[in-house]
């Protein structure tokens, strides 16, 4: 058997991907605050072998909650908490920030969510520098070498409070009345510049020993030490295959500096996705569900292909004079892929429902089209898996885990049942607890 593909699912809001999810006729609109709604997509996702569901987190109200709602997972530790009680294979990566958190804290609670879970837990370690959200902790944005160095010292002071029960403290030995070793249960007394911690952590080893970390964005040189350093997944924002083959190499390429095997870091692209019985279907489904949006982006398209589009030919084919003079802006990378499908005839209005210009690679159509592009990808190796989004939870994942998985494992790109039982088994990265020995 071959190498094989790793999915993760995006799990926001109890709605999906699209802006106007939550006002599908076939979705309850109360969702949000319904747990039960989240554990259903994820039950569906396991039932498709997904390695993970991938909960990103704004602790803030973005500008647009009107009329998009609210885009975010109401509280990521407490949601993924009751839905690790209702699955028992697929794991959980919360987003969790280094910027406006305690250490302690964070170790204490993923710690705790890895155990409760049977060794499936993962902490995407982020910094933070948007001004909201700053404010919710009634603070400023730091600058950016202050939050990496935060970050690291985070990290740092996490993995070793993980590690300061070691696995054999717990004797649990009723008969002499000795519950634990307490010299394998110390205190880690770290101090940086930014945070510290006396420790220990009260919380024994899980399954998997510890969390897995991942970290997400974009390939700065200051996420890339990160990175390379202490991560083993990187959730990655990339719309081309040279994008992110070239990004995945640097993410290899930071984890050898650091002194690291590359293979125990695995690079995720995003992709969005619309399982419809034919292309036609699909882009009417995100044009009734988000066609305000695709409307207000409409302007913009014509600047990426650096064409003037006559807003009374929106929903006609470019002509042929207009595709000849038309050209990949080289500002932004989504305009090769605009390009592509307009070039296929489809109208500027159709260009967009294709998700030409959003946030990731978007897949439209039958699960052949959404096959075909995951293993091109992988096969190119651009990635070593992908984190999905669907469109609209409640149909869209089981759309996905029903037509497209079946046609991954029929070409030998996907597991056909779960590696293992714990996270890293299933995501195929080696066991750490407390800090990486490798590292100075």
């Amino acid at each position: 058997m071959g190498k094989q593909m790793i999915l993760g699912m995006a799990l926001t809001s109890g709605y999906g991907n699209l802006a106007g999810a939550w006002r599908a006729p076939h979705v309850d609109p109360g969702n949000y605050a319904n747990i039960a709604a989240n554990i259903r997509y994820a039950q569906a996702a396991e039932r498709g072998g997904f390695a993970f569901v991938f909960t990103p987190d704004f602790p803030a109200v973005r500008g647009d909650v009107e009329a998009s709602g609210i885009l975010n997972i109401s509280e990521p530790m407490m949601e993924l908490a009751a839905i690790s009680q209702a699955t028992s294979r697929i794991g959980f990566v919360a987003t969790g920030s280094t910027t406006f958190q305690e250490p302690f804290n964070t170790a204490r609670q993923f710690k705790a969510l890895d155990v409760m879970s049977h060794g499936r837990a993962g902490w995407n370690a982020v910094t933070t520098s948007d001004p909201t959200v700053a404010a919710n902790y009634g603070q400023r944005v730091a600058d950016r070498a202050v939050r990496y160095q935060r970050a690291h010292e985070s990290i740092q002071i996490v993995q070793e409070l993980w590690g300061s029960w070691e696995p054999d403290a717990w004797t649990k030995d009723q008969a002499s009345g000795r519950f634990l070793d307490i010299s394998k249960l110390q205190p880690i007394n770290r101090q940086g510049e930014y945070v510290a911690s006396r420790g220990p952590l009260a919380i024994p080893p899980s399954d998997q020993g510890q969390p897995v970390i991942f970290t997400s964005g974009g390939p700065s040189p200051h996420l890339l030490a990160l990175a390379g350093r202490y991560a083993s997944g990187f959730i990655a924002e990339v719309w081309t295959i040279e994008e992110a083959h070239a990004q995945r190499e640097m993410v290899r390429n930071a984890a050898r500096q650091a002194g690291r095997n590359p293979d125990d870091i695995k690079y995720f692209a995003g992709l969005m996705t619309t399982v419809a019985p034919t292309v036609r279907e699909g882009l009417d489904r995100r044009l009734a569900l988000s066609g305000d949006v695709i409307d207000a982006r409409l302007p913009h398209l014509g600047a990426l292909l650096g064409l003037r589009i006559d807003p009374d030919h929106y929903d006609q084919p470019m002509t042929a004079e207009q595709l000849a003079a038309a050209h990949a802006s080289p500002v932004d990378p989504r305009s090769g892929n605009a390009l592509t499908v307009a070039r296929a005839g489809w109208s500027p209005r159709d260009v967009l429902a294709h998700g030409a210009i959003d946030y990731h690679p978007t897949t439209v159509g039958p699960g052949h089209v959404h096959a075909d592009h995951l293993q091109e990808w992988f096969e190119a190796d651009a990635v070593d898996g992908f984190w999905v989004s669907p469109d609209v939870y409640e149909d869209g994942v089981d759309a996905f885990v029903d037509e497209v998985v079946p046609l991954l494992r029929a070409r030998g790109i996907y597991p056909t049942e779960y590696p293992g039982r714990t996270l890293r088994e299933n995501l195929g990265v080696g066991r750490q607890y407390g800090s990486d020995p490798r590292l100075s």
